[in-house]
Order: structure tokens, then sequence, then C-alpha cells
């Protein structure tokens, strides 16, 4: 396990990326919205005190133990990957642009088309509607995929997304789990 960056670490990986974890094959390639700044400053995945991936995927029984993000890595062995619609980190994902959510669009198919992942998990139901221009989309399994890529849309587990719990965030995450393992 790391140190704990500094704040001012963390104020200086202000535009900084996190490189993917990305293989090809994929049973479900992850896409968060863009890295936070504590994620580009210890240059890991879901970072951040608070972020609820690690602990959803594993609820969700996508993992056999409980990962840190300094075992991102790891999610290879599983058959997962991660990557971002946006590579630049920001203290909050509203500071993003529209033009860079549908710009991110365009790069991630680039990568599904490469990788050719089984199945495209983009988590974040506002930034997929933007990229993806489709404003009415709802969560879950959606009816167009990305370069033969099942497209399904999952709950931001930030901290900040107050509106699910983290046994509400395992159990649609474990949806995705039972129905590309099915």
């Amino acid at each position: 396990m790391m140190r704990k960056p500094t704040n001012a670490e963390i104020q200086a990986a202000f535009g900084r990326t996190v490189p993917d974890i990305i293989a090809p094959h994929l049973q479900v390639l992850f896409c968060g919205i863009n890295p936070s700044l504590y994620s580009a400053a210890v240059n890991h995945h879901f970072a951040r005190p608070g972020n609820r991936f690690w602990k959803t995927l594993h609820g969700a029984g996508f993992t056999d133990r409980l990962l840190s993000p300094f075992d991102d890595q790891d999610l290879l062995k599983f058959g997962y990957g991660l990557t971002n619609l946006v590579d630049r980190a920001t203290a909050k994902a509203g500071e993003l642009t529209s033009a860079e959510l549908v710009n991110g669009h365009q790069a991630l198919v680039a990568k599904v088309q490469h990788y050719q992942p089984r199945c495209l998990a983009i988590l974040g139901i506002s930034a997929y509607r933007t990229a993806f221009a489709q404003p009415k989309a709802t969560m879950g399994k959606q009816d167009s995929a990305v370069a033969g890529a099942i497209v399904w849309v999952l709950p931001n587990p930030s901290g900040l997304n107050a509106h699910y719990q983290l046994a509400d965030l395992q159990r649609v995450y474990r949806e995705l789990r039972l129905a590309v393992t099915a």
C-alpha cells in the first residue's frame, strides 16, 4: 500500500492521467468518467477514500477478495479492465465539458474496437447520456452495442453519488456480473 498523498500532491495532479488497465478480450471493461485528483496523484484507479468501486466489485461477486486501488492491475486476472471516458483528472466530474465527453466517447469506441471486450460498463448515467448522445438512457443494458461489445450503464461508485448506497451499488453491479457470466 502506498502512502497518502499530501494536499499539494493532490492539487498538482490536476490534468494528469491514470493509465488504462486493459487487455484483449476482457469479460468487462469498466469505464469511469475521469480520474479524481487523488487517483491521479497516486496513479491508481478509484483511489479516493470514500470511493466504493472496490467494495462494490467484491460485494457483487466480480472478485473473490476485496481489492484496493493499489491492486488495480489484479483486475486483469479476473478478466476485467479499467479505462475512463476522459483521461484528465479533475476535482469533480462536473468540471468536464460536454465536448470532452463526446470526444471521450470517440476514443472509447477505438479502444473497444482494438481490445474487443465482451461488455463495456459505463459508470455514470449522466456522462453516458452526454457522451453517447442518449439523453433518455436508463441504467442497465443498453439497446445498442459498441464495436460488438454489450453496453451496460451502472451508477457511478463515487462517494459523492448519494442516490446509491453500497448495497444498492452491489445489487445493480451483480446484475451485470450475472448477465456476462451466464
